[in-house]
């Protein structure tokens, strides 16, 4: 059930109401029984689960193992490919 915000036009009373989306918003402060109006809502909250929330934390084994061999894999050839001589420079004339 959501939570709405109201606030009153006559005392500044804020407060929040649980309510179901199809009722009708609440009309009178509880405090002075002034007219209400409800706020903009900012949404939900949002709740992180398991150990982060990046989106590889939640595929499946066989999705990680071959990302973890593709990983080993190309850092293996760019290790070889940096491991090659450096080209000498071409000797100058004097």
């Amino acid at each position: 059930m959501p939570t709405y915000e109201y606030i009153c036009r006559k005392c500044g009373h804020e407060f929040e109401a649980f309510q179901g989306i199809k009722d009708a918003p609440l009309k009178r402060c509880p405090k002075c029984k002034g007219a209400v109006r409800r706020k903009i809502g900012t949404g939900a909250g949002l709740l992180f689960k398991g150990s982060g929330f990046y989106i590889t934390d939640y595929r499946s084994e066989g999705y990680k193992s071959k990302a973890k061999a593709e990983r080993e894999s190309s850092s293996s050839s760019a290790t070889k490919s940096t491991a090659a001589p450096a080209a000498k420079p071409a000797a100058s004339k004097s």
